[in-house]
């Protein structure tokens, strides 16, 4: 009887075991990816490679969250609109580190709230658009970021990532979370996390800190992934290697199938714009743990990635063909802006992208979803400069420019004079400035989709203008990028439109038809302001087409923002000099000027003062010339001041308001520019006024230091490293971007011939001084510094072709720190806008002082 029992017992254990394989059997052939045996992600249907690119994006959660409620936007709403950007994008990879603090308890129980109701809807919008997901449910921190941290009852808040990542009690309530948000019923999808097909990964937490024996580490993460996978999860789990290298053999053993990376390759809060050429920062991902056995089985992701503090629209195409170089096959910036939020930049300020306010670096993340879709894995292109030419690609430092040229698609992310490989086989175009194709006189992004012979769909964003540095310290009161409506002229040249094509506006539901104007030289040119519109050739007859969809998106469908003020401002940087002699430009960007008002430059020169009208130049964009005559050596102070038609005046810098003729008006501000002779020398750094921006690197602060300290003259600083330890390999340095200055004595560069450096040293410290060119071709020379401040004359012709530092830092701190230009040449100072210090020694303590450096004829 017993046995019968038994045999019964073990019949229904071999029944559930058979259903339960057969159901795991049917759910991984259900999933959308798998990771094969050589670790290469790869479509279930057909088993070819897959890849994904696309942006992190946080509103539900944290601050993303508060500043939406802050500013009263209907968040769901504005989730709508954002998703719609990157769909407009052609991304299809969404990934965020969910802020577990803010739907959970201290034991792991998942919490049901606002934060998580909109993080189920923002899942739907992304199936909607066919963006794919990975979550990353534990984020380990607090959700105060740039704000001070709430007080939450989540299990991070009450272990913090040390603690979480070896302590008992967390592990279990990390164990119970991941396993209540996968059952979590979503109920905008009607799917299970687990079982949602749009989610196609799961990556279990954010940066890991991971200490003591490397053996707990395996088990750690072992046991959050027998968690996820307790669930039914049959899909690829990834877990982080490069945040704790140190424990990446113990990582690579553990049970999951795949890795996940970041890289932040300009560092991270500058806390102004970087400039300069960074491109050699994004040449190479070198991955030091291939020798891993274990690891080399493993798909690999990025995470998190970004360009940071840099608005040149060059980069993220390079970082893309990077990426793919290295075997990724996910790719997710971090971290997309929020529409809402983006006239500030009060989310991540070392971070700066969004379709209409960054649209040059929007278009630039186009283009790198392209590059990461179609060149293959590991395709190697060399090295800068040599590799800015592949496929049909292009990325341009100079010009700040990325550019797709294929035969049916066409993309720049600034004005460019490439003409398209094919332009009859056209059926994608889109952009920022001007090209062969379309003339316009905008900021905004615009696209071109081909919807049918003779039918194409025209979208054009607002014009965007720049007004104050995004990467500064933020703030919701503080514009940095103002959004203008304004009719622009749009020129089109596509044959398949002709010369005499109609324009007809989708988005306001009209839908009536307006003929463009013909220009007496037979070209099309017509007033444009943002919207959706179709353009219609002549001989193609007018149809109902706001329900058709293209690329996922309804052909009425448009979403821009409104400004967040209309007040006057106007932003200019003077030149620090300017040759003597001759005549010059002064530029300005100018936001909020109507129409009916005047603006001029009142200048205060000897002879006389003198009055010059400012001229528009483009969308935001002013200028005066100022007469070669009033360019005589010294010191050029002026102010701009704008009057409106009811003799309100407006004078800058410094926005103040009165009449500036008043006999009681007390402002005296000006802006100053220094107006040198034919002799003089022209500095390129000064510690008094350039500390700010210098780029410093000390890989050991516990022994070595950069300080500020009084030098030989008064009142002047000088930039002094101090070491204990540096030896021909452990070194220290520091970088200026000073291509700003010499824009002024252009026209006297060629006469320069010697770089002098004011110093001194202790304890003969040998320092190679380098000088830094726009195409990364490095110049330098070593200097050895005695004790007394001496002033250290550097001829041109001493200088020879040299490695540099790779500044700032890229992180993880595993990536290469050297560079060398794949490309030779001579010293130009025409192309000079590097200084670049670096400092060896022989073990011994030693001081280095710099003051300043300049250049002498």
């Amino acid at each position: 009887m017993k046995c019968g029992i038994y045999l019964k017992i073990l019949l229904c254990c071999s029944l559930l075991l058979c259903n339960r394989l057969h159901s795991q059997k049917k759910s991984k052939n259900s999933n959308l990816v798998f990771v094969d045996k050589q670790g290469v992600l790869r479509w279930t249907k057909d088993k070819t490679e897959a890849s994904f690119f696309g942006v992190n994006y946080t509103v539900p959660f944290a601050y993303g969250y508060r500043s939406h409620k802050a500013l009263g936007k209907d968040i769901k709403k504005a989730i709508e609109e954002d998703i719609y950007h990157l769909s407009r994008l052609g991304l299809d990879a969404f990934r965020v580190h969910i802020w577990d603090t803010e739907i959970s308890d201290s034991l792991g129980n998942l919490l049901v709230n606002e934060h998580l109701d909109l993080f189920d809807y923002l899942l739907q919008q992304l199936e909607l658009r066919n963006i794919k997901i990975i979550i990353t449910p534990i984020a380990f921190w607090g959700n105060g970021y740039p704000e001070r941290d709430e007080k939450t009852i989540g299990f991070s808040s009450v272990y913090g990532k040390d603690q979480s990542v070896v302590k008992e009690v967390a592990i279990k309530a990390q164990e119970n979370y991941l396993q209540q948000i996968l059952n979590h019923q979503n109920p905008y999808t009607k799917s299970a996390y687990k079982d949602d097909p749009n989610i196609i990964a799961v990556e279990i937490n954010n940066e890991p800190h991971h200490s003591g024996p490397k053996e707990k580490t395996t088990e750690y993460v072992n046991r959050l992934a027998a968690a996820i996978r307790s669930t039914g999860w049959t899909k690829p789990v990834f877990y982080n290697i490069s945040e704790s290298p140190w424990y990446s053999d113990a990582i690579a053993k553990a049970n999951v199938e795949g890795h996940s990376f970041q890289w932040y390759p300009t560092g991270l809060v500058a806390g102004h714009e970087q400039k300069g050429n960074f491109l050699p920062n994004v040449d190479q991902y070198i991955i030091p743990f291939d020798s891993i056995p274990a690891f080399r089985t493993k798909a690999k992701m990025v995470y998190e990635f970004d360009a940071a503090d840099i608005l040149q629209s060059c980069m993220y195409p390079a970082i893309a063909r990077t990426y793919r170089k290295a075997g990724f096959q996910w790719c997710t910036q971090f971290a997309y802006d929020p529409m809402a939020t983006a006239y500030a930049n009060t989310e991540y300020q070392t971070h700066y992208l969004n379709l209409a306010y960054t649209p040059s670096k929007a278009i630039s993340l186009l283009i790198a979803s392209k590059v990461f879709h179609r060149i293959p894995r590991l395709k190697n292109y060399g090295t800068y400069p040599s590799d800015t030419l592949f496929d049909v690609f292009r990325v341009s430092y100079k010009n700040s420019l990325s550019e797709m040229n294929s035969g049916e698609e066409f993309y720049y992310s600034n004005s460019t004079n490439t003409k398209p490989v094919n332009i009859s086989k056209l059926n994608h175009i889109a952009g920022v400035g001007n090209s062969p194709v379309v003339q316009y006189g905008g900021t905004g992004a615009y696209f071109l989709d081909k919807l049918a012979d003779g039918k194409w769909r025209l979208e054009v964003m607002p014009d965007v203008i720049h007004i104050r540095d995004p990467f500064e310290r933020a703030s919701p009161k503080k514009e940095v990028t103002r959004i203008q409506w304004e009719k622009q002229k749009m020129q089109i040249s596509i044959p398949d439109l002709g010369a005499n094509f109609s324009v007809q506006l989708l988005n306001d539901g009209s839908h009536n038809a307006t003929p463009g104007r013909i220009n007496r030289d037979g070209s099309n040119e017509f007033d444009i302001s943002p919207g959706a519109y179709l353009l219609t050739a002549k001989e193609v007859p007018f149809d109902s087409i706001a329900t058709i969809n293209t690329a996922g998106t309804r052909t009425d469908e448009f979403v821009a923002p409104q400004p967040y003020s209309k007040e006057l401002f106007i932003s200019h940087t003077p030149y620090t000099e300017i040759s003597s002699g001759k005549p010059f430009i002064i530029s300005a960007k100018v936001a909020g000027l109507d129409a009916s008002d005047k603006i001029s430059l009142e200048m205060r020169a000897i002879p006389r003062w003198r009055t010059i009208p400012l001229r528009k130049k483009s969308a935001g964009e002013y200028i005066a010339e100022i007469p070669a005559d009033a360019v005589t050596p010294g010191i050029l102070n002026y102010r701009i001041i704008v009057q409106k038609v009811n003799n309100e005046y407006y004078v800058f810098p410094g926005n103040h308001k009165g009449d500036p003729y008043a006999w009681d008006n007390a402002n005296n501000d000006t802006w100053q520019t220094i107006i040198a002779d034919d002799k003089s020398g022209l500095e390129i750094f000064n510690t008094d006024t350039d500390r700010a921006n210098l780029i410093q690197y000390n890989p050991d602060w516990r022994n070595n230091t950069f300080r500020f300290v009084p030098s030989d003259k008064t009142s002047q600083l000088a930039t002094t490293i101090t070491a204990k330890n540096l030896t021909d390999k452990q070194v220290m340095g520091w970088q200026f971007y000073f291509g700003d200055k010499l824009k002024g004595r252009q026209s006297e560069l060629s006469s320069f011939t010697t770089l002098v450096i004011r110093g001194r040293a202790e304890n003969n410290i040998t320092a190679k001084i380098a000088m830094i060119a726009n195409d990364a071709l490095c110049f330098s020379a070593n200097i050895t510094a005695g004790s007394e401040w001496q002033d250290i004359k550097i001829p041109f012709s001493s200088l020879q072709l040299d490695s540099c530092l790779l500044l700032p830092r890229p992180y993880p701190g595993f990536l290469p720190l050297w560079f060398r230009a794949d490309a030779t040449g001579n010293f130009n100072l025409q192309n000079a806008e590097k200084l670049q210090v670096v400092c060896y020694g022989d073990g011994k303590p030693a001081d280095l002082e710099i003051a300043s450096a300049w250049l002498e004829k």
